[in-house]
C-alpha cells in the first residue's frame, strides 16, 4: 500500500507524530481530518436542532489544503464547539481550496438523506458540494460493514455517481489498526462509557471489521465497483503536503532604528556585564567568553530569541515580578549579562555548551519560574505584544500507564475491586524517572507471575491491560509551555480550546500538537512555571521593607553569609528552598556546609541514585576518608566535589581533557549517556578511548573510566540546574535566618490551602518563638498578617483565606468594611457587613474556629446565626432603600443584638472545629499535655516519615484517630491504625 490517510473526528492530534512515522516507513502520508459540519450555523446552539452534526471527510491535496485544514480544525473548536468541534457550510466554503471531500460514513449528510429515502435531499448536498469544491475534488463514498442500512447507501451512491457524475471511493471507517484489536477498541468504549463489557445495552461497535483493511480485501469486497478502488489510488497520487521544518518561526522583535538584533544583542550585554560585574567586565576572560557565546547564537541564528526572553524578564522587573530561570540557561553569560539568570556562570564554573551546542542546532530553552500569583500577567503581556492569535498554550496527552491500565480493565470486566487493587499494586512506582510497563514487571516480578499464572480471568486481565498500556486516555494543557510565533499560529498548527485546568489563563486557546511537535515545526516555545518560592520570597522581602527599610531582591539576598551556614547546619532547614524535609536536613546537618558550592553539591546528590554516595561524599568532605581519583588529569576537574563525579559537566570537562573532544562533542557525549542512546554509546565509547589513548593513557584505564561513566548516567545532574536552586535555597535561609517572622508569616500564607504543610510551619513558627495567633475579623486579613503588639513582641495572626468553605469574596467584603475601624461588638458587625452575600455557611464557619471570638461566645453565636442573618438583612434593605439616616442607623433605629448567656462550648468540640476547618489545631492541641510525657521516647514526628527509608523502625507517639482490623488470608488479626500526633 503506498499511501495512507489519517482523517481523525475534529481534530488533528495525530497530524504530525502520522507524519513523521508514514515518512519514516517510505509510505505517503495523506493528511486530512474527518469534520462536524453544523446542520444550521456553527454558532447556532439549540439542544433540539443542533446536537447531530454531519460528518465530512476532508483531505489536503496541497499546502494550500493543508492550512485550510488548519482553519477549519481551529474554527470548529474555538468557534463552533457544541458537543462536537463544529464548523459550517459557509465557512467549509470559504475554505475549501487545495481540499478533497468525500461523503464520509452514515452520519454525513448524503448517507443520511438516502437513509431517509430522500433522494431529492440527497441530490441537492450532492449539487452544494460539487459547487464548493468542484467534480474533480468531491467523491462519494462506499463501505462495507455490518451494518445492514450500508446496502441501501451503497446503492443510492452508486445511483448518483452514474447519475451527475461523480467519483466513488472506497474507504473502511478504520478505528484500530489489526482485526485482532477489536476487542481493545471495544474495552475502551467501555472505560469511556462507564459501562461493563457484560452490559448489553452499552455502545459499541457492529462487528470486528473497522481495522486497517489490506488493499487485497478492499478489491475484493468491492469488486462490482472497481473504479472506487483505483480513484483512491489517484488521491493519493494528487496529494502532496511536505511538513518538514524549513525554519525557525521566530516572533518578530522590535527593535530600535536602523538597529540589527546582532548588534542590538552585544549592546545589551555590555551594558548588564558592567552593571554585574563592574570592572571585571571588561578582563580578557569575560569578554573571550561573551565574543564566543554571542558567536555561537548569531551563527545558530538566535539573536532574537534572547531578545525576547530579555524582554520578558524586563518587563517582569519593571513590574516587580520575582522571576529566575532555572536549568541549563545558567551556564550562559550571556543570559547573565541580561538579567535572565541570577547565576555568575564563570564563578561557578558553568558550561555554555551544556546549554546551547553549537553542533546540535535546536531550539535554545530557557525555562522561566515566575511567582505563582502573577505569572498570568506575565501570559497576559505576551498576549499585548505579540498579539492573541500569536501566543498560545501547549496540549498534553496523557496516557494509560500500567496501573491505570489494570484498574480501568478490571472494571470493565466486573472483577472485585479488592482483587484488581491487589494487582495494580504489584505494578512498581516510578522508577529512575521512568514507570515499568506490566511486560517488564511479569518478567521480574515473581509474585505478579504467581497471580497470571493463577487463574484464566486473571491471565486475561494483565494481559488485555498490557495491551491497553499507552493509549491517550484524555487531553490536558501543559503546566508552563507557551509558543509565541512570527504569524498567527494557525498559519503552522491547528488550536484547541483551553483544557479544564487552563480557563482560568488569560491564553484562550491550546495547540492541537504537543511539545513535540510544536519543537518538530520549529516554533518558539517559552516555559512560564509558577513558583512558590519566588512568591514566598517577594512577600517576605515586602515585609522586610516595610519593616525594617532593608530593600532586598535575588540580586542582593547574600549567599556567602557564615550565620546562615551555621543556622541549617543546626537543622533550620524547614521552609526553606529545597533543603527542608528530616532527610536533606539530616544530611545537612552532617555536612555542615559551609559554603554555596556545597549546598549545591548537596542538591544534586539529593535523588534516588546518587543519594547512597552522601555519607562517603561528607567524610571526604571532612578528611574521615581518602580522597581518590581515577586519573590525575581529573584532579582539577573532580577536585571540588572530593573525587565524586557528581555533575554531567565534569564529564564533559573531562572528555575534553582527558581524550580531546571539543566542548561541542563534550556535550554530545553527555546527551548519549544520560539518555541511553546506545548507538551513540557505543561510537563515543571507540572515540573516547581512542583519544585518550593519543593523550597516552592507558587503554584499561580509559576503558574503566568510560565504563563507570556509563553507570554514571543515572546519577548526574545539571550543575547549572543545582547551582541556580542551591542560590536559592540559601537565600531563602538567609530570610529565615535573619526575619523569621516576616519569611513566617510569607510561607503560610502562600501554603494556607495546604493544611498538612500549614501546620507544620505553625509549629515550626512556634519552635522559633513566633506565636501565631487564632483568625479574629479584627485583625486578620486574607493572608497571614504579622501583628505588633503593645509590649513592643510580634506575632503572626492567622488568615482568614486558611478557613475552609469561606472563600475569598466573604473575606474581602469583612475586610473591607472594618477598613481600619475594628467591628465594637457583633450589632456593628451584622450592620457594616451585609451577610447576604456573606452567606451562612462562611458565617458558621467563621464562628466556628473563633474569628467572632472577640464579637461573643462561639455557642451563642451560632444560636442567633439566623437572626444575625436577618439583622443584617433588614439593615442593608432599608438602607438600599433610602430608609436610614444620613450618617448610617441612629440611636433610635433599633436596639441592638442581645445573645443569649450560653455555656462555652466544650473543649475538645471546639479543637475539632478548628482541625476540621483550619486543618490543625490553633487555640490548643489535645494531645500538649500528653505528648510532653512521651517526647523522649519518641524517633519522629509524623511530618519526617515520608522522608525515610522503606522498613526503618522508628518510634511516633500521638492519638489514635482511627482503627481498623481485619483477618488475613492466613487467619493472622491485624489491624491498620491511624494516629495523630502534634505535627499532623
Amino acid at each position: 500500500m503506498p499511501a495512507v490517510a489519517l482523517t481523525d473526528h475534529g481534530t488533528m492530534f495525530g497530524t504530525l507524530d502520522f507524519y513523521q512515522a508514514a515518512t519514516a516507513a517510505g509510505i505517503k502520508p495523506i493528511i486530512g481530518l474527518e469534520t462536524y459540519l453544523a446542520p444550521r450555523s456553527m454558532t447556532d446552539r439549540d439542544a433540539s436542532r443542533d446536537v447531530r452534526p454531519f460528518h465530512l471527510v476532508l483531505l489536503a491535496e496541497n499546502m494550500q489544503g493543508y492550512h485550510n485544514l488548519l482553519q477549519i480544525a481551529t474554527a470548529s473548536q474555538l468557534e463552533g464547539f457544541y458537543y462536537h468541534p463544529r464548523i459550517d457550510k459557509s465557512y467549509l466554503s470559504s475554505h475549501s481550496e487545495g481540499l478533497i471531500a468525500s461523503s464520509a460514513c452514515l452520519s454525513g449528510e448524503i448517507p443520511r438523506a438516502l437513509l431517509a429515502r430522500d433522494a431529492e435531499r440527497a441530490e441537492q448536498a450532492l449539487s452544494w458540494y460539487l459547487d464548493v469544491f468542484g467534480r474533480e475534488h468531491f467523491y462519494l463514498e462506499v463501505q462495507q460493514h455490518n451494518i445492514p442500512e450500508l446496502d441501501l447507501v451503497n446503492r443510492g451512491m452508486v445511483e448518483l455517481a452514474q447519475k451527475f457524475p461523480v467519483g466513488l471511493i472506497a474507504t473502511n471507517d478504520v478505528h484500530y489498526i489489526r482485526q485482532e484489536d477489536a476487542e481493545l477498541q471495544d474495552i475502551l468504549l467501555a472505560v469511556q462509557t462507564g459501562k461493563l463489557l457484560s452490559d448489553k445495552n452499552r455502545l459499541t461497535m457492529a462487528d470486528d471489521s473497522y481495522y486497517l483493511r489490506s488493499p487485497e480485501e478492499m478489491q475484493e469486497l468491492f469488486s462490482e465497483v472497481p473504479e472506487a478502488i483505483t480513484n483512491t489510488l489517484a488521491i493519493a497520487e494528487r496529494c502532496e503536503v511536505d511538513l518538514r521544518r524549513k525554519e525557525y518561526h521566530l516572533p518578530k522583535f522590535d527593535l530600535p532604528n536602523d538597529v540589527q538584533p546582532k548588534g542590538y544583542l552585544r549592546e545589551l550585554c555590555q551594558r548588564g556585564l558592567e552593571v554585574r560585574m563592574g570592572e571585571q567586565a571588561q578582563t580578557p576572560e569575560v569578554q573571550q567568553r561573551l565574543d564566543y557565546e554571542l558567536g555561537v547564537i548569531h551563527k545558530m541564528g538566535f539573536d532574537e530569541y534572547f531578545l525576547i526572553v530579555w524582554d520578558l524578564c524586563r518587563y517582569a522587573r519593571e513590574k516587580n515580578i520575582w522571576y529566575n530561570a532555572r536549568g541549563s540557561a545558567a551556564g550562559s553569560l550571556v543570559a547573565y549579562a541580561l538579567n535572565i539568570t541570577s547565576v555568575d556562570p564563570l564563578r561557578f564554573n558553568l558550561l555554555f555548551e551544556r546549554f546551547l551546542n553549537p553542533g546540535r542546532v535546536t531550539m535554545p530553552d530557557i525555562d522561566l519560574d515566575f511567582q505563582d500569583d502573577r505569572r498570568a500577567e506575565m501570559m497576559e503581556y505576551c498576549n499585548q505584544k505579540y498579539g492573541a492569535d500569536k501566543v498560545a498554550q501547549i496540549i498534553t496527552y496523557s496516557t494509560i500507564a500500567a496501573r491505570g491500565a489494570i484498574r480501568d480493565v478490571g472494571r470493565v470486566m466486573n472483577i472485585p475491586l479488592a482483587e484488581v487493587d491487589r494487582v495494580a499494586k504489584m505494578i512498581p512506582g516510578l522508577q529512575q524517572g521512568k514507570s515499568p510497563t506490566i511486560a517488564e514487571t511479569l518478567e521480574k516480578s515473581p509474585e505478579l507471575r504467581s497471580v497470571y499464572d493463577s487463574s484464566p480471568l486473571m491471565k486475561k486481565l494483565i494481559d488485555t491491560a498490557s495491551r491497553m498500556e499507552g493509549a491517550i486516555r484524555n487531553v490536558g494543557t501543559h503546566a508552563a509551555g507557551v509558543i509565541i510565533s512570527d504569524q498567527p499560529i494557525t498559519e503552522y498548527l491547528p488550536l484547541h480550546r483551553p483544557t479544564s485546568q487552563s480557563e482560568d489563563l488569560p491564553i484562550k486557546s491550546v495547540s492541537q500538537y504537543d511539545m513535540d511537535g510544536v519543537n518538530y515545526l520549529g516554533l518558539l516555545k517559552v516555559d512560564f512555571l509558577g513558583l512558590a518560592t519566588l512568591t514566598i520570597m517577594a512577600r517576605a522581602c515586602e515585609l522586610i521593607e516595610q519593616r525594617h527599610g532593608v530593600h532586598l531582591t535575588l540580586e542582593n539576598i547574600p549567599i556567602d553569609d557564615p550565620d546562615v551556614f551555621r543556622y541549617i547546619s543546626e537543622g533550620h532547614t524547614m521552609g526553606t528552598f529545597q533543603l527542608e524535609g528530616s532527610g536533606m536536613t539530616r544530611y545537612i546537618m552532617q555536612m555542615q556546609p559551609t559554603d554555596i558550592s556545597h549546598v549545591i553539591a548537596m542538591i544534586a546528590l539529593f535523588r534516588p541514585g546518587p543519594m547512597e554516595s552522601i555519607p562517603e561524599y561528607i567524610d571526604r568532605m571532612h578528611g574521615k576518608k581518602e580522597v581518590r581519583y581515577p586519573h590525575e588529569k581529573l584532579i582539577p576537574i573532580l577536585k571540588d566535589t572530593y573525587g565524586h563525579a557528581v555533575y554531567q559537566e565534569q564529564i564533559m570537562q573531562a572528555a575534553v581533557e582527558l581524550a580531546g573532544y571539543t566542548p561541542s562533542e563534550s556535550d554530545d557525549l553527555r546527551s548519549a549517556i544520560s539518555k541511553k542512546k546506545e548507538k551513540e554509546i557505543a561510537k563515543h565509547h571507540k572515540k573516547f578511548v581512542e583519544g585518550a589513548v593519543k593523550q597516552g593513557i592507558p587503554r584499561e584505564e580509559a576503558e574503566a573510566i568510560f565504563n563507570d561513566w556509563e553507570s554514571f548516567a543515572h546519577y548526574g545532574f545539571n550543575k547549572s540546574h543545582a547551582a541556580d536552586y542551591g542560590v536559592i535555597a540559601v537565600q531563602t535561609a538567609y530570610l529565615k535566618c535573619h526575619f523569621p517572622i516576616e519569611y513566617m508569616t510569607a510561607l503560610l500564607s502562600a501554603w494556607k490551602n495546604n493544611a498538612e504543610k500549614c501546620s507544620s510551619y505553625v509549629a515550626e513558627a512556634r519552635n522559633l518563638g513566633i506565636e501565631v495567633l487564632p483568625p479574629d475579623v479584627n485583625f486578620s486579613g486574607y493572608d497571614f498578617v504579622i501583628e505588633d503588639r503593645p509590649d513592643g513582641t510580634a506575632a503572626i495572626r492567622f488568615g482568614l483565606g486558611a478557613i475552609k468553605n469561606v472563600g475569598q469574596g466573604p473575606v474581602e467584603m469583612i475586610i473591607t468594611a472594618r477598613d481600619d475601624k475594628p467591628f465594637k461588638d457583633i450589632t456593628d458587625f451584622v450592620r457594616r457587613v451585609d451577610l447576604r452575600q456573606v452567606g451562612r455557611r462562611p458565617l458558621e464557619c467563621l464562628i466556628k474556629v473563633g474569628a467572632l471570638d472577640s464579637l461573643g461566645q462561639r455557642r451563642a453565636l451560632l444560636s442567633a446565626i439566623e437572626q444575625l442573618i436577618a439583622v443584617s438583612t433588614s439593615h442593608f434593605r432599608a438602607k438600599e432603600l433610602g430608609q436610614l439616616a444620613l450618617f448610617g442607623i441612629s440611636e433610635e433605629s433599633g436596639a441592638g443584638i442581645q445573645l443569649t448567656p450560653t455555656s462555652k462550648v466544650d473543649l475538645n468540640v471546639q479543637l475539632e472545629w478548628e482541625k476540621e476547618l483550619l486543618g490543625m489545631y490553633v487555640t490548643d492541641h489535645p494531645l500538649r499535655s500528653a505528648m510532653r510525657l512521651i517526647a523522649d521516647k519518641l524517633s519522629h514526628t509524623s511530618y519526617e516519615l515520608e522522608e525515610l527509608a522503606d522498613k526503618e523502625p522508628v518510634t511516633v507517639g500521638g492519638m489514635v484517630k482511627r482503627l481498623r482490623p481485619l483477618t488475613t488470608r492466613s487467619q493472622n488479626e491485624m489491624a491498620f491504625v491511624t494516629i495523630e500526633d502534634s505535627a499532623g
